[in-house]
């Protein structure tokens, strides 16, 4: 781990500076919530206290003090015990890496773009991205979680010390309320003003294993075939098989080799880096017996570690894109 991260002593700590009305949101949320929709809750907290390396003033509102001081107990247990990996960092590079190419692809496209959240979550990128600014964002999750979302930035008004920090910074944000596994999802992205002829980045981001094997197929066959019709560009994080070892009620689809399965449904051009590559780094991946490090010296089709049997738990970081006048190639499986 790089010797440049705060030691535990002066980690930043999260601001808590929560009123009344956001107190009480939380609760629901911590009473009501199954585990899939709290990992939104998670996985703000991991931007919030990762702050030295990610910018997000809306992540401890989004976070709650529950997640927030669960993650900052165990970084600070980590630092203390000079762990190889501490926690959240996954989420802060996989975070740093979907806005490093979200911000490429926008680029691309001449500087708009429509950029399509799927399981957006607490996702804020719409309030605090440059890039995004001549930008029609959606943003798509179960009906709960866009209502709480709604909900939280209404009860944040009254007490937060920045109101900039509640202004929009993308063209324009539409909030969906779908669940995903239902087929009419696209549907309902049409119906809110999405229009399939304009160049689009999707977004897949910590969301496509918690579906069944068929909707999973279902979302990306939709969004390949987004490539017959427009630039395309989409952006997602996947497991492979061992990995959904980590939470058999919760992970349900998986890829081994995702730069394989992608060009099969339409995408002509397909990039796959795993966590410490050169491009999913950002300097916080330095000692070579980081677990990732050493998954990365190992061949992707080995399942489990020689040197303990462990199950050998990847996370792939895939761009892929596709545009009317494409050449797919079809790479083997081998």
């Amino acid at each position: 781990m790089n010797d440049t991260l705060p030691d535990h002593h002066n980690w930043p700590k999260p601001g808590m500076l929560y009123s009344e009305a956001v107190r009480e949101l939380h609760a629901t949320i911590e009473n009501d919530w199954d585990s899939v929709k709290q990992s939104a809750c998670q996985t703000a907290a991991g931007r919030a206290l990762w702050k030295h390396v990610v910018h997000d003033p809306l992540a401890e509102l989004f976070a709650g003090e529950k997640y927030l001081i669960s993650l900052y107990e165990k970084i600070k247990k980590d630092r203390l015990n000079n762990a190889r990996e501490v926690s959240g960092v996954i989420l802060a590079v996989r975070t740093l890496w979907f806005e490093s190419k979200l911000e490429a692809a926008v680029k691309s496209f001449g500087g708009a773009a429509q950029v399509v959240l799927l399981g957006a979550g607490m996702d804020t990128r719409a309030y605090r991205l440059e890039c995004l600014k001549e930008s029609d964002v959606y943003e798509m999750d179960f009906p709960e979680v866009m209502q709480m979302k709604d909900t939280l930035l209404q009860a944040a008004i009254e007490s937060i010390t920045e109101p900039s920090q509640l202004s929009l910074t993308a063209k324009s944000l539409t909030r969906i309320a779908a669940d995903m596994k239902d087929e009419d999802w696209f549907k309902k992205l049409l119906e809110s003003g999405f229009i399939p002829e304009k160049n689009t980045v999707w977004i897949l981001e910590g969301i496509i294993y918690y579906l069944p094997h068929s909707q999973a197929m279902g979302v990306l066959k939709t969004i390949a075939d987004s490539c017959r019709i427009t630039q395309t560009v989409l952006l997602a994080d996947f497991m492979n098989k061992q990995s959904t070892t980590l939470s058999t009620t919760n992970f349900h689809f998986y890829s081994d080799w995702p730069d394989h399965l992608l060009p099969t449904l339409g995408f002509s051009d397909v990039n796959l880096s795993q966590i410490g590559d050169p491009d999913a780094d950002y300097g916080l991946f330095h000692d070579p017996h980081n677990l990732f490090n050493k998954l990365r010296g190992l061949p992707r089709s080995t399942q489990n570690h020689p040197d303990d049997g462990t199950p050998c738990c990847r996370l792939y970081l895939v761009q892929a894109s596709g545009s009317p006048n494409q050449t797919v190639t079809r790479p083997d499986s081998s």
